[in-house]
């Protein structure tokens, strides 16, 4: 069965591995999903990820991160820009997730940019998802 947005699958996997208090999560490997977690790295969300060879391709492995008494890194993520309705903000209008204390992961002509990263580069582009 084909999946019609593997994005929303990789954040629901995420979301669910933390509210399980689960040390790692699994999912297919894609250059997207992999910018996503390199971003979500950067900025203190996860640990750590890898690309590890499955069977038929190739698995990313993502090790999730919690605070010194269990509490979540994540504590909500959420898929903004949908195969069926796609989201776009131009760099005068992007969204700051909770008044700038979460982050929005904004897919542009440069990249995977956080709201931060583009506002000081001054671009704007398709809005994947809000992370806080």
């Amino acid at each position: 069965m084909t999946m019609t947005d593997p994005i929303a699958d990789m954040l629901t996997r995420l979301r669910n591995a933390s509210a399980a208090k689960h040390e790692t999560v699994e999912m297919p490997y894609s250059k997207f999903k992999a910018n996503i977690a390199q971003i979500l790295k950067r900025e203190g969300y996860i640990k750590d990820f890898a690309a590890k060879e499955a069977r038929v391709g190739q698995t990313l492995e993502v090790t999730l991160k919690y605070g010194p008494h269990g509490e979540q890194s994540i504590q909500g993520i959420k898929r903004i820009s949908k195969p069926g309705l796609r989201r776009y903000a131009k760099s005068d209008s992007l969204p700051m997730p909770l008044g700038g204390l979460g982050i929005a992961i904004i897919s542009t002509s440069s990249g995977l940019l956080t709201q931060k990263e583009c506002l000081d580069r001054g671009i704007g582009g398709e809005i994947v998802a809000f992370v806080w």
